[in-house]
């Protein structure tokens, strides 16, 4: 099946019968839903005032520990490209190798994608790089309160019951070397 012949509805309901909470170490927590990989995490909360490319976002490096809030109301619409590269083995649609936040954030996920370069959806690009999602919270809301405070340690947990894992702050790592390639590589 195509992927904009998704029945969102059905995969909305099977969503909503999995919880999750963005959990910041300052006690806020905003609930809403999972789409990606059932997993929790822990990093530091940052926000994107993006309108678009979310592909893009998500693999560039200077997100690596983060857990990426978008601002943009709709998220998913158009589904992921491909892994196409060119004749230097360069990512045709990304930014980078993979994706780096270790979480993603949205107000409102599409189920369905629907665009002539897209071979899969958001939720299954995340569930492939082991990331986890969370729609239905108010993106606003935590921009509002990340731009009065700064950025914060925050945790995605998915499913009721689960415990915060432990907090994770990526400044204390060097996000620079793991993030860099380990070799030059020369392009003629």
């Amino acid at each position: 099946a195509a992927l904009a012949e998704v029945d969102e509805f059905a995969a909305w309901q099977a969503a909503a019968s999995n919880p999750a909470e963005l959990r910041l170490r300052s006690g806020e927590v905003y609930k809403g839903w999972n789409f990606g990989a059932n997993v929790s995490t822990a990093g530091e909360v940052v926000f994107s005032t993006g309108m678009v490319g979310y592909p893009e976002s998500l693999t560039d490096p200077s997100f690596a520990g983060q857990i990426l809030v978008m601002t943009f109301p709709l998220v998913g619409n158009y589904g992921v490209p491909g892994d196409d590269t060119d004749v230097y083995g360069l990512s045709k649609y990304f930014e980078g190798e993979r994706i780096y936040p270790v979480a993603v954030v949205v107000a409102e996920y599409s189920f369905c994608a629907s665009h002539f370069a897209a071979t899969r959806t958001l939720a299954k690009w995340l569930e492939e790089h082991n990331v986890p999602g969370i729609f239905g919270v108010d993106t606003r809301s935590i921009t509002k309160l990340l731009r009065t405070r700064g950025s914060t340690l925050g945790a995605v947990v998915v499913g009721k019951g689960t415990p915060t894992p432990a907090w994770d702050d990526p400044n204390l790592r060097n996000l620079v070397d793991e993030v860099s390639i380990k070799t030059p590589k020369s392009y003629e």
